[in-house]
């Protein structure tokens, strides 16, 4: 498979993982946006959100904000932004669907 981050999922390419459970895997961006950069992906191959047509990948896709709101608090930021790219033409890069959570901040200070 040529999905880069099917390869993070299966071991072949290591990443700065925050968070990991039985379906979905947390890793730091390797080019960040901000000083904390996460990238949420469920372990399923999802091309991009616009695509879902089943109530098994719409709950993947709810399930990331959970992921996301776990970190928050592991991370104890003072804000953030999430944000999902879906298509070529609106900035997805990577087809492996992907929750971005962005914060300026470490942690609340």
């Amino acid at each position: 498979m040529e999905c880069i981050f099917c390869k993070i999922v299966n071991g072949e390419i290591p990443a700065e993982k925050v968070y990991e459970d039985d379906s979905y895997i947390a890793f730091n961006d390797i080019n960040p946006k901000t000083p904390v950069h996460i990238l949420i992906i469920p372990k399923k191959h999802i091309k991009m959100f616009h695509s879902v047509d089943n109530e098994e990948d719409k709950n993947l896709i709810k399930g990331m904000y959970d992921i996301a709101w776990h970190i928050i608090q592991l991370k104890n930021l003072k804000g953030c932004n999430l944000l999902i790219n879906s298509g070529s033409d609106h900035g997805q890069e990577v087809f492996h669907i992907h929750l971005h959570l962005m914060s300026k901040y470490e942690v609340d200070k």
